[in-house]
């Protein structure tokens, strides 16, 4: 079993230098959130840079999905600091984040499974000329938006409540992906779907990042990690226990650290 050190604050590591330099896109600071008695966030510190995929795993209620709703703006945080890109800032809400260049594709998508695909990719900011739908002109966008990211759905006006799982995942990245985020969180992309499906979202995953975006992942899927990750944080009932470089772990030390039987590094 790999029982690599996690990164630092201390010093360079070489892996910031594969990500893309030194400064993070996103760094998190003592963040603590609370619901009621509950501390659902405990302090956690983490960081995000450039280009790379960080996977944010753990057990149910260990902090995840409350952690990505505050860098996204759905929570506000008790306490702790966010910086972007090295300017400390404080989220208002979700406009705020995607203002900052911060998209979230849900695992429920957020799709309108009524209307058509062009319809999904452009919902709330619809082209128009004059007071009417531009439809020529999203139907063109709508296109090389899909082959910017090597996403194949043949008939842009097909009703999305008719496509695949993996189609529907893939329409909710490359919508997100649309509005140039410097950051994307993805929940649970690959849950549900078929073999053939989880691997175009993987390769899809990897498409985003090399184009610059920094991704944050959040899976159950723990062999997906090793397909798309640079390193892996690490959540137990609210803190971050642990952080790996993706050439430092394995499925039997991420299980570990998960349960919270593993070596806290």
């Amino acid at each position: 079993m790999a029982t690599g050190a996690s990164l630092t604050d201390g010093g360079a590591s070489p892996l910031r230098s594969a990500v893309g330099g030194t400064v993070p896109r996103i760094r998190l600071r003592g963040i603590r959130k609370r619901f009621g008695s509950v501390d659902a966030l405990r302090g956690v510190d983490l960081e995000l840079f450039p280009s790379e995929c960080l996977g944010l795993v753990g057990d149910n209620a260990a902090g995840k999905s409350t952690l990505t709703k505050i860098i996204s703006g759905t929570y506000i945080p008790d306490a702790g600091t966010i910086e972007i890109d090295g300017e400390v800032v404080r989220l208002t809400g979700p406009a705020d984040a995607r203002g900052r260049n911060i998209e979230m594709v849900f695992q429920d998508l957020s799709l309108c499974d009524h209307i058509d695909v062009v319809g999904n990719l452009f919902l709330g900011r619809e082209r128009t000329r004059g007071p009417f739908l531009d439809r020529a002109r999203m139907l063109a966008e709508g296109r090389q938006m899909l082959d910017a990211l090597e996403i194949r759905i043949p008939k842009l006006t097909t009703r999305v409540a008719q496509l695949s799982g993996g189609q529907r995942q893939a329409i909710a990245i490359a919508r997100a992906a649309s509005f140039r985020p410097k950051v994307l969180i993805m929940d649970e992309p690959t849950s549900a779907l078929a073999v053939a499906e989880v691997e175009a979202v993987l390769h899809l995953i990897n498409r985003v990042k090399a184009s610059g975006v920094s991704v944050i992942l959040i899976t159950h899927r723990l062999q997906d990690l090793f397909r798309v990750c640079d390193r892996i944080a690490v959540m137990y009932e609210g803190t971050k226990v642990a952080e790996r470089a993706i050439e430092n772990t394995d499925l039997e030390d991420l299980v570990k650290l998960i349960v919270g039987q593993g070596t806290l590094q």
